[in-house]
């Protein structure tokens, strides 16, 4: 079984990163045709053929040698050369889009009217690209939803893969240590909020929650990591409030250093639509270190968690509710204690690489043939 994954994708991102591990970790071959994340599609295409080329991906071995064409997140404009390709080599053709450009250019990310020229370009993209898959994925149901509903998908070619985490990097110090660092007198309280500051994310909610707090408990601090669309407009607003501190971005190993120090890590907020279709790769990885999560509720989140059981989620996007979850949390360690514990064992069990890449593996054993099945996983977990 191989997958092949083409286009200008970035290497370290997290969805694609966590497939590629976990496909190598159950056995799979993993191969990267990769050129030009930052060329124009018309300069990157004849370049990714020819590395195509190069790297024997030319062969007429498709679907029965257990052979695929893998197109990973935001890289739409690669379909059209990979469906190509696929066509030419007899190979199925799988999509992992992440979020459609529409969707996170127009519509969260406030890029135009959605009348606009760049709008129904952007639409297009997406619709050509969907079309030309074989199998598409989706990060929860309710994205899927969103694609079948948008894009007039058949619901049998849509399948759900959740985004997992990386637990090399995000995994706690000692798992007989979870939560310690809770009950450990001296050190404050430290609310962590890791990002690239995307609307979806919705951070200004975040500093009013601490304005709020400050005025309750100032033992309570806030740390925002991270850089983006939102950040300058953060920092301003947060600019007279002493219970907050910034960074920029940080290599990951260092952010999961800091998240595991963290007395409680943060989820999205935002008001927008995509907000309540996606779970964000930072709560699963908060998760994978045995931190409590806090996050707004939403139809996505519920998916796979629930509230006071592995999760606490906020009713509302507001900063209120958000404040009164993080003093109740911070005034009840054994409710953090329980509540990350939870966490920490459903992710363990159904978000790690190895977990997400065979639910891959058996939606391509299901939609392309056995050429793709997996022997079951040893007793005892992923790992």
């Amino acid at each position: 079984m191989r997958f092949e994954f083409f286009g200008g994708f970035l290497p370290g991102y997290p969805r694609g990163a966590v497939l590629r591990k976990g496909l190598g970790r159950i056995g799979a071959e993993v191969v990267e045709c990769r050129f030009g994340a930052g060329l124009k599609s018309w300069a990157r295409h004849p370049l990714l053929l020819l590395d195509a080329f190069r790297r024997g991906l030319l062969r007429p071995e498709g679907a029965a040698a257990g052979r695929c064409l893998f197109v990973p997140e935001f890289c739409a404009k690669d379909v059209p050369p990979a469906r190509l390709l696929a066509s030419l080599t007899a190979r199925p053709l799988i999509f992992d889009p992440l979020a459609a450009r529409y969707e996170t250019k127009v519509i969260d990310w406030g890029w135009g009217r959605p009348d606009s020229p760049g709008a129904w370009w952007n639409f297009q993209i997406d619709r050509a690209s969907f079309a030309l898959a074989d199998l598409v994925l989706a990060d929860t149901t309710a994205h899927k939803r969103y694609y079948c509903e948008t894009y007039g998908l058949s619901p049998a070619k849509v399948e759900v893969v959740p985004l997992g985490y990386d637990d090399d990097v995000f995994r706690p110090p000692a798992e007989t240590e979870l939560l310690s660092r809770a009950l450990r007198p001296g050190n404050g309280f430290q609310v962590l909020f890791f990002g690239s500051f995307l609307p979806l994310h919705g951070v200004e909610i975040i500093v009013e929650a601490a304005r709020l707090v400050w005025l309750r408990d100032r033992s309570i601090r806030f740390r925002l990591i991270g850089e983006g669309r939102t950040s300058a407009a953060t920092r301003a607003a947060a600019a007279d409030l002493a219970n907050i501190d910034f960074s920029g971005r940080v290599p990951m190993t260092e952010l999961a250093r800091a998240a595991a120090a963290a007395d409680v890590c943060l989820g999205i907020f935002g008001r927008t639509a995509k907000t309540r279709r996606v779970v964000p790769h930072k709560i699963f990885q908060a998760m994978g270190l045995a931190r409590p999560v806090v996050t707004l509720r939403t139809p996505a989140v519920e998916e796979f968690f629930a509230h006071d059981k592995n999760i606490v989620l906020c009713d509302k996007p507001d900063p209120e509710s958000l404040a009164r979850a993080v003093l109740e949390l911070a005034r009840d360690p054994g409710r953090r204690e329980r509540i990350a514990r939870a966490g920490f064992s459903l992710v363990r069990r159904e978000f790690t690489p190895e977990a997400v890449a065979r639910r891959l593996a058996g939606f391509a054993a299901d939609h392309f043939g056995p050429a793709f099945a997996l022997s079951p996983p040893a007793p005892g977990g992923d790992r």
